[in-house]
């Protein structure tokens, strides 16, 4: 695994992130699923970014969820040594039904240089997906002790996973929330909740409002989840299709204009 950074500068840039998390003024995160387009994100100014679940798996070939928990640490390692900016691990579930596990989770996470990452209460069943509330805050309870606990911070998110599974009630995402953030949660993400009456944190997606009118709403930050990998991988089969069925290159405008920002992002420093 790639070395963590030093305490101090690992604990600045968990305080850096923190501090970035502003009512009003979104904090931009784009998940990245490997460490050229964590890279890439970092020279066009991103101040954090994020992983993404399903990102990373499909950049294994695999669907989202299918990696395992060493593997997920591993690859968050990769994007901490990649760039100087904060980075936040998509962690799903902690890969763990208990709050013990869950807490492991957190401190492997930690050893790895992540300045954030989320807990969520998506239980990976399909036929039960979200943990009962009790159970959920105890969860989100010890993951925050393990993000507390040492020397060096860990902003960590709680997930409310109701609209991504079927389950659109807001009084039980709210009290869900509210429930995560007394058993210790940093911030509170609800994705998916895209009408502006519902919206705190949000995860943008089609149907979204526009991000001048989150800010206006007082939303903190902004995620795009594995948006943005699944974009790219469209955007190449796009461009295959095109050549093999119509033999003309389109795509290599588009190329060309990101190639020098790919020579900026990935030049080795002087």
């Amino acid at each position: 695994m790639p070395p963590a950074p030093p305490p101090d500068d690992q604990a600045a840039r968990a305080e850096d992130f923190l501090a970035l998390h502003i009512p009003g003024t979104p904090l931009l995160m784009p998940n990245a699923w490997d460490p050229g387009s964590a890279r890439l994100f970092a020279a066009i100014g991103c101040q954090a970014i994020a992983s993404t679940s399903g990102g990373f798996a499909a950049s294994q070939g695999r669907i989202d969820g299918a990696m395992t928990r060493d593997e997920v640490l591993e690859h968050c390692g990769a994007l901490v040594a990649a760039v100087g900016i904060p980075v936040s691990a998509d962690l799903e579930n902690c890969f763990a039904d208990e709050p013990a596990g869950v807490a492991a989770t957190i401190t492997d996470a930690i050893g790895q240089g992540l300045a954030g990452g989320s807990v969520e209460d998506f239980t990976r069943n399909r036929d039960e997906p979200i943990y009962e509330l009790a159970h959920a805050a105890d969860r989100v309870r010890a993951a925050a002790e393990a993000a507390h606990a040492g020397p060096v911070p860990f902003v960590l998110t709680a997930r409310a996973e109701n609209y991504l599974h079927g389950r659109q009630d807001l009084g039980d995402t709210i009290a869900r929330l509210q429930a995560y953030q007394e058993a210790g949660a940093d911030v509170l993400f609800a994705p998916r909740v895209v009408d502006p009456n519902e919206l705190r944190r949000v995860l943008v997606t089609p149907g979204a409002p526009a991000v001048d009118q989150l800010a206006e709403l007082g939303v903190a930050r902004i995620s795009v989840g594995g948006a943005i990998a699944a974009a790219s991988y469209g955007f190449a089969v796009a461009a295959v299709t095109e050549l093999r069925e119509q033999g003309t290159p389109n795509y290599w405008d588009l190329a060309a204009t990101v190639r020098a920002v790919m020579q900026a992002a990935f030049e080795p420093p002087a």
